[in-house]
């Protein structure tokens, strides 16, 4: 069994945690570890192999870096130069797996879901390994607790068929609405649709080519194309961009004779909102549930995330309120299906919330934008060890480096120095320069920026062991901060 992680979503809806740059797969918003995290520590234990990692290719570093830290080396990273939903991505990721063992069986899971009980989830998986084995297209089902509109149910056979037993597909509904939600909890016989999957690769590609030809076509034709890059295997850009936008559902799902639905009562949740994390944290008396450094009184069925300061509310209730270091967001909590719509706000503003955290996490380490104002700019900078910063110039600004915790190797022009703690040096505009952590403990300083663009396009990188180019990314459309690399 392989394991195929789509870790490719914005979760825009658990802003302003979640941003596009770093989103909710990333974090840990139920436990200690990120949600990807989560994903891969919950995996049947025996019989499961190298799993296939399926992101967009902005957050190739920051998937590296969390499977590293968890020991789990992948078959495949598969990099989506941009989203295509799921089922192109599963395809790229079962023509990868086929070249391995076309028979091989994937177990498809989205990084940012949610399960309490890991051991009725991992025995769903092992009834549902039978079916796939022998050709069958499996969905997980949920079975509902709950009249819930925020999710899509599948109504599945159940006569004759034993409690977790794998049962046909008799239809897909639609998100209903209040009254139709409460109809299928009371008629029963219908689970919610989870997003998780489980087939043979073999068996999906040919259903995919049945149903879909364009998206078979297309990712067939761009596998043959692949970059590969380091741990990485990049979907070329100007062939994905002809591959229709399609869920597997709308692909595959829905039309084949071969779905099977195997129910999983595992506390499941897809974390797609605020008030699903409400509903998955502990809470005091009064339906609160809070984190960080929170006051309330004569409040209730709040949810507060506090950032690096005192969140104190009174007299309120039923209102979601999340800050960080650069955006507040207050919310009724029967409102969080719409905190979409304030991120594509956001969007048409140009802001930079909408997709960058003030923290800004990159290959070598992060930085975090502490102040600015009129032509200057002042950045908190961490390099890991052993990283360095790309060779670069800039043509509009000078910077001052402070060292406030380890060694800086710094290269400034054709001179090469080490800086230790409270030790400075001064970049000219225009002198080539680099920044290295030679050293085994993280490096910290504190950059001031200073000059009358502070734009990040002005920065013309010479040389860079990460692969990247000068040309502008997503971040560096908005000019708003600038990046110290």
């Amino acid at each position: 069994m392989i394991p195929v992680i789509l870790s490719g979503g914005n979760g825009s809806r658990l802003w302003p945690l979640s941003r596009k740059a770093y989103p909710k797969q990333f974090l840990p918003l139920v436990g200690d570890q990120s949600m990807l995290q989560q994903t891969l520590a919950r995996l049947p234990i025996d019989g499961v192999e190298a799993p296939v990692v399926v992101a967009n290719d902005e957050h190739r570093f920051i998937v590296k870096e969390q499977l590293d830290a968890i020991g789990s080396e992948p078959l495949a990273i598969v990099l989506e130069p941009f989203g295509r939903n799921t089922a192109p991505a599963v395809a790229m990721a079962a023509i990868e797996v086929a070249r391995k063992d076309p028979k091989a069986i994937m177990l498809v899971l989205p990084a940012d879901h949610a399960i309490d009980d890991t051991d009725a989830f991992r025995s769903a998986v092992l009834r549902a390994e039978e079916v796939a084995r022998s050709g069958g297209l499996v969905l997980f089902g949920i079975t509902p607790d709950r009249p819930e509109t925020g999710y899509g149910y599948i109504a599945a056979r159940s006569q004759d068929a034993a409690p977790g037993a794998a049962r046909p597909v008799r239809q897909f509904i639609e998100k209903p609405d209040a009254a139709t939600a409460v109809r299928l909890l009371e008629e029963g016989g219908y689970y919610w649709n989870s997003g998780m999957f489980m087939f043979r690769a073999d068996a999906y590609l040919q259903e995919l080519q049945k149903h879909h030809r364009d998206i078979y076509d297309t990712c067939m034709l761009a596998s043959r194309s692949l970059t590969r890059d380091m741990e990485f295997s990049r979907i070329p850009a100007e062939i994905f961009a002809h591959c229709p936008d399609e869920s597997i559902d709308y692909a595959v799902m829905e039309k084949t004779r071969n779905a099977l639905l195997v129910p999983m009562d595992a506390g499941w949740s897809d974390v797609g909102s605020w008030s699903a994390i409400w509903e998955t944290r502990q809470k005091d008396e009064r339906a609160n549930a809070v984190v960080g450094d929170v006051c309330l009184e004569d409040s209730q069925g709040c949810l507060v995330h506090a950032g690096d300061k005192l969140v104190a509310m009174l007299g309120v209730q039923d209102l979601v309120v999340v800050d960080t270091k650069d955006a507040l967001m207050v919310a009724h909590r029967d409102r969080v299906q719409d905190v979409k719509k304030l991120v594509n706000l956001l969007n048409d503003k140009h802001r930079s919330e909408a997709i960058n955290h003030r923290e800004v996490f990159r290959p070598w380490g992060s930085y975090d934008s502490i102040d600015m104002g009129n032509r200057f700019q002042v950045k908190r900078i961490s390099v890991k060890p052993g990283e360095r910063l790309s060779l670069q110039k800039h043509h509009h600004r000078a910077e001052h480096w402070i060292v406030v915790k380890g060694t800086a190797e710094v290269t400034r022009d054709h001179e090469t120095f080490l800086l230790s703690e409270n030790e400075s040096t001064y970049i000219p505009i225009g002198a080539v320069h680099r920044l290295t952590n030679p050293g085994k403990i993280p490096l910290e300083l504190i950059e001031v920026q200073s000059g009358a663009y502070l734009g990040e396009d002005d920065i013309e990188r010479l040389e860079d062991r990460y692969g990247r180019t000068d040309a502008a990314t997503t971040e560096e459309l908005i000019p708003v901060v600038s990046e110290p690399v």
